[in-house]
């Protein structure tokens, strides 16, 4: 518990003492949310769940598109 309470103090004083760090930290949590939550609506839409009504046939054609080749 020692070992965790010095990581965290460490973190915590490195960030609190931080001028352009903190901009940049909030820059960077912008762009992973773009990353990871708008782009993945508009450009990775759920196939399975549109197409497919239970999870069986889900899982049938994950299986079925795992060992096939392509032509």
């Amino acid at each position: 518990m020692n070992l965790l309470k010095k990581v965290f103090n460490f973190y915590y004083e490195g960030f609190k003492s931080m001028t352009i760090g903190k901009t940049l930290w909030i820059i960077i949590l912008i762009k992973l949310f773009v990353m990871f939550a708008v782009l993945k609506v508009f450009f990775f839409p759920n196939i399975l769940k549109r197409n497919f009504k239970t999870d069986e046939e889900r899982s049938k054609y994950v299986i079925e598109q795992l060992t096939t080749k392509p032509k």
